[in-house]
């Protein structure tokens, strides 16, 4: 169980990866469609770094013997 749940966890990370670097290539262009589509981008991370903590922590949480 814990490993699936830590496989689940790297997989979110590369998806915080792939979104950052999405939204980050939009940034410096000027035209709005493109603005709202980095903001778009920035808050697809947040939450994706939110379930990757919650994760890790959960991870962390079933390792740890009683």
């Amino acid at each position: 169980m814990t490993k699936a749940i830590l496989a689940l966890a790297v997989l979110v990370m590369a998806a915080v990866v792939v979104v950052l670097a999405r939204g980050m290539g939009t940034i410096g262009k000027s035209d709005i469609e493109n603005s709202r589509f980095s903001n778009r981008m920035m808050r697809w991370r947040i939450g994706l770094q939110f379930l990757a903590v919650a994760l890790i922590v959960l991870v962390t949480w079933l390792a740890v013997p009683a």
